[in-house]
């Protein structure tokens, strides 16, 4: 089989095991919305006022489709490696031509899909509920593309370093809440400590990005850039931190 043929079958297996559970489709669809309506409808903006959410809806848009580039392949595939390592399954992987780079490709694949038509459905969403202000640009689609494979990588480093499905669980949360709330998405940087590396996380830069191509802004190519970089260094470590056997 052509390594084109290794990664479509995979990638059905994949899309198939993320439709049959439930609880995984409800949390990558309903959860963002759910925070669409409770932060931009009930809570509101305010510009102009003192506290959070005083810039325009539009200004949120990152930090909202960041709640499923960054939440959705941390878990999903944490907890696909853990599985596959429960189940000795990477062992048996060992034995077919499937390599481990082309695995986590697979999965890869399959989450820039889900969360790309998750990405759609919100950012309608937040059109319609909050009146956002956002310009359609073809650029989204390589920094969703980009922000998915880079925590895919980092997910699948979690799945291999993690002693359980539920330290996975437990360790994605340690990472993406902090990063969720630090890297430029929902806090402002004027409300953050000027000592702060906010330049250090991955997710800024795809903050960054967003905010500047929904906008109008400048920079988004510079931050696609550096996203990219960070992209390639997080799956080639998480394909290499995959185990070769159980």
């Amino acid at each position: 089989m052509s390594r084109l043929g290794r990664l479509r079958a995979e990638s059905r297996v994949a899309a198939l095991a993320f439709l049959r559970r439930r609880t995984a489709v409800f949390f990558t669809f309903f959860f963002p919305l759910i925070i669409v309506v409770i932060f931009g409808v009930l809570v509101e903006t305010q510009p102009g006022g003192g506290g959070l959410f005083t810039e325009p809806p539009a200004y949120y848009a990152p930090g909202y489709l960041a709640v499923v580039v960054l939440f959705t392949p941390l878990s999903r595939v944490g907890s696909e490696v853990a599985r596959h390592r429960d189940g000795n399954r990477f062992e048996k992987l060992a034995t077919t031509p499937l390599t481990r780079p082309e695995w986590l490709l697979a999965q890869t694949l399959v989450n820039v899909a889900i969360i790309g038509l998750a990405g759609v459905v919100l950012l309608g969403l937040m059109v319609v509920l909050t009146g956002a202000s956002i310009r359609p640009s073809p650029l989204l689609v390589p920094f969703v593309a980009l922000g998915v494979g880079l925590f895919c990588g980092v997910g699948a480093m979690i799945g291999a370093l993690a002693d359980s499905q539920d330290g996975v669980i437990s360790a994605s949360n340690g990472i993406a809440l902090p990063l969720l709330f630090l890297s430029e998405t929902f806090v402002p940087p004027s409300m953050l400590p000027a000592w702060l590396p906010t330049g250090l996380s991955p997710l800024t830069y795809f903050s960054r990005g967003v905010r500047a191509a929904t906008t109008g802004g400048e920079g988004a190519l510079w931050s696609l850039a550096v996203l990219a970089g960070c992209a390639v260094v997080g799956f080639l470590f998480g394909a290499a931190l995959l185990p070769r056997t159980d």
